[in-house]
C-alpha cells in the first residue's frame, strides 16, 4: 500500500515539475521561484523513492 502511494505521488510530482514552473511561475521575471520548486521537488522524489523501496526484496514482483 505504501509503495503504491509513493509511486503515485512520484508521478504527481513529475507532472507538477512540468506544470508548476510554466503555468504558475511563468509570469515571474525571476528564475529563483522555479529553481526553489525544482530543488524541493527533487528532495521529495528522493524521499518518495526511499519510501517506495524501503521493504523491497527480490521475492517481491
Amino acid at each position: 500500500m505504501l509503495r503504491k502511494l509513493a509511486l503515485l505521488l512520484i508521478g504527481v510530482t513529475i507532472i507538477a515539475c512540468y506544470a508548476v514552473p510554466y503555468i504558475f511561475l511563468g509570469q515571474m521575471a525571476d528564475w529563483k521561484g522555479a529553481f526553489l520548486f525544482w530543488c524541493l521537488a527533487g528532495l521529495a522524489i528522493i524521499l518518495l523513492n526511499a519510501a517506495a523501496m524501503a521493504n523491497f526484496s527480490e521475492e517481491d514482483e
